[in-house]
Parts: structure tokens; C-alpha cells; sequence
């Protein structure tokens, strides 16, 4: 490895067989992009999970397959309210040790760069530092708890859900206060608590 003209990047020398250049040939000119940039996409996946030769782990070695997302939506869409809760909360959960590992657990833009990175939802900021999350992302119930552990470092309320909530005014109220809902953008989800500290 060789330094570059600029001081905070370097200059990696690989060497790689014809049909993966030929490959990577194809997919620059199908995205649109330099070879430089797509190969400094996948470099950069590197800071979220690990390649190996068979496998796909995490950085917490956890093993990884890819689905579509709109198989796994499907599927969490599908389950019962609670199951939708217990679900974003491991979910979060599992974003915060890779966060933990990396020495940033407290570092929310960190773990917005993991959702980002590893396919949860686009990281969509907007000028008064609040999280757009896409509603493609999952259904309410799961989204929300899992937007309430990564935020909060809490467990959302297995009662803040529909049959637990009918006709019980108090804990309505309870779910309201803690779920306060931001007017940004019908397409996402967005909360009074789902903001980013600008320290």
C-alpha cells in the first residue's frame, strides 16, 4: 500500500484475474460510475460486514444471506404486532453491537451509516437534523421499535399495540407521548425522538 497525494487516503495496488476485471468492466459501465468508485464501494462495505471466501458474516460474526427486501418485508408484514415489535427491536439491537465492536455505540450517524450500508433504508437527514425513514422499510409497529431502541436504548412497550390499546385511554396517551409523530414527508416515519444531536 502506497501513500496518495492526499494525506488522509491511500493508494491500494491489487492484482485480479481477467474475468473478474471484465466483470467489474460490465458493472461500471451498467452503473454508470468509474471502476475506481464502484471498487471503492465495495472497499467501503468492508467498515460494516465481513467477506470471506464462503461466507458473509457481521462484525460481530454473525452470518449474513441476502434476501430481497420485499421478501423479508413481506414476511415481517405478515406476523402479529407484538412479533412486528420483539422483531425491530432485535433488529436495532443487532445494529448497536456492530456499533459497540467499532468503538461508536454512542455514535448515532454511525449507526444510521450501518441501516444505510447494510440495506435498512436510505440515510435521509433534513435541515432540522430529524430521520426520514422510509416506510418501505417495514410496517409501523416494527419500525417503530426499532427506531425506539436505536435512538433511545430502550424496549418499546409490548402493550403499544392495537388490542392492547383499544379502549384503554391512558396507555393511548402513554404510546402517543413516547411516539409523537413529526409532519415531514408522507412517505416516511418520522419522531420527536428520532433527531440527531449536533454536538
Amino acid at each position: 500500500m502506497s501513500r496518495g497525494t492526499n494525506s488522509n487516503s491511500s493508494v491500494l495496488t491489487i492484482r485480479i484475474n481477467n474475468e473478474l476485471n471484465e466483470h467489474l468492466g460490465k458493472m461500471k459501465s451498467r452503473l454508470g460510475v468509474s471502476k475506481a468508485d464502484l471498487i471503492r464501494n465495495f472497499l467501503e462495505l468492508s467498515k460494516y460486514i465481513i467477506k470471506q471466501k464462503n461466507s458473509l458474516k457481521s462484525l460481530n460474526d454473525r452470518d449474513f444471506i441476502i434476501i430481497k427486501r420485499s421478501f423479508l418485508r413481506k414476511l415481517i408484514v405478515g406476523s402479529d404486532e407484538l412479533d412486528q415489535i420483539l422483531l425491530g427491536d432485535k433488529l436495532a439491537r443487532f445494529v448497536i453491537d456492530i456499533a459497540r465492536i467499532s468503538g461508536k455505540v454512542d455514535d448515532l450517524n454511525y449507526k444510521i451509516d450501518i441501516c444505510d450500508n447494510l440495506g435498512f433504508f436510505p440515510k435521509f437527514i433534513d435541515e432540522e437534523n430529524y430521520l426520514l425513514v422510509t416506510k418501505k422499510f417495514g410496517p409501523n409497529k416494527f419500525v417503530e421499535a426499532f427506531l425506539f431502541r436505536l435512538f433511545t436504548g430502550k424496549e418499546m412497550d409490548h402493550n403499544y399495540i392495537e388490542e392492547s390499546l383499544k379502549g384503554n385511554k391512558s396507555l393511548k396517551q402513554k404510546y402517543k407521548n413516547d411516539f409523537k409523530i413529526v409532519q415531514r414527508s408522507e412517505s416516511h416515519f418520522t419522531y420527536e425522538f428520532t433527531t440527531l444531536n449536533q454536538s
